[in-house]
């Protein structure tokens, strides 16, 4: 380990992250119990109602069916929501706690990356779930961050140390944080097609279609402005680098066609009528290109976006 990193504090955030690792497993295991056994929702038909700032036709909330859920079900939901938190601090902790440790922005590699990325999904479920009720996106939410940050651990891991001196400019905490916060948003969204297509006609445990697609939709309309800001402030910082805004590395390629398959959801949406299946088809199309983009094109291809460190 380099000499100017405090040992200490980068050993303490390696541990924090498998501590988020089982907190995370724990929550999934609760949303999941709330999930599997309490009570069923019956699919409600939709009115012919406008929902605000969408224009859309909006369902009534799923109406409740069958017998009331056992009480250890509910006892089973606090519990995940209260790990669900105590993961995301210990989250934010190893993050805070390995940049302190080397003197700079953690995620200057794609080990940070990913577990900064992991903890803005979470971040942005729990701030959904404390203004509507997406408890149902717990269960899934939760696994694919322990899954994320059990990836990064397991292949992704560097020593804590400096960066290459490309990497040493203020942009990385304005091009890098914006990446970051909109792939969070995203992350949700993709879970929500996910079980959009999954989810299956009459009672089911689930929110309706309807729902599922209004809140994919949502979190894609805030997303999508911020992954914009961050593919120009990518240019800026790339002028200031390199001398050129553009220069068609395989980075810079898929972060703008990532940009243009939600652009083209977004104005399928508005423009075309599309809804249902097709929209979230093209949702996820555009989720397999974000996740392209931020794994796939520094495990499989080279270029100036190389230096992530992936071992």
């Amino acid at each position: 380990m380099p000499t100017d990193v405090n040992s200490g504090l980068a050993t303490l955030s390696d541990q924090l992250i498998l501590a988020t690792v089982l907190l995370y497993v724990l929550a999934m295991i609760g949303y999941a119990l709330d999930l599997g056994f309490g009570r069923a929702r019956a699919a409600a038909p939709a009115r012919e109602l406008v929902a605000a700032g969408e224009g859309l036709p909006a369902a009534p909330e799923p109406a409740e069916d069958g017998p009331p859920p056992p009480a250890w079900a509910a006892r089973a939901a606090m519990f995940a929501i209260v790990v669900s938190f105590l993961g995301w601090a210990a989250n934010l902790g190893a993050i805070i706690t390995r940049g302190v440790a080397v003197g700079r922005w953690p995620w200057g590699n794609m080990y940070e990356f990913v577990v900064a990325i992991c903890f803005a999904a979470m971040t942005a479920f729990l701030v959904m779930q404390a203004r509507q009720p997406v408890r149902f996106l717990g269960a899934f939410v939760s696994v694919a961050a322990a899954l994320g940050l059990g990836f990064a651990v397991r292949y992704l891991h560097v020593q804590a140390g400096p960066v290459v001196p490309a990497l040493n400019s203020y942009w990385i905490a304005i091009h890098v944080t914006a990446a970051i916060f909109a792939s969070g948003l995203f992350i949700v969204a993709g879970t929500s097609g996910i079980l959009f297509l999954a989810r299956k006609d009459g009672p089911s445990r689930l929110p309706g279609r309807d729902d599922l697609e209004r809140l994919a939709h949502r979190a894609i309309v805030i997303a999508f402005p911020i992954w914009t800001f961050a593919v120009i402030a990518g240019a800026l910082w790339a002028d200031k680098a390199w001398g050129r805004y553009w220069g068609w590395d395989p980075k810079e390629v898929w972060a703008f066609i990532t940009w243009i398959a939600y652009a083209a959801y977004l104005h399928a949406r508005a423009t075309a009528g599309w809804r249902g299946r097709a929209a979230m088809i093209v949702q996820l199309v555009a989720f397999g290109c974000l996740l392209f983009n931020l794994v796939g094109v520094n495990i499989f291809m080279s270029g100036l976006h190389s230096y992530a460190e992936v071992p």
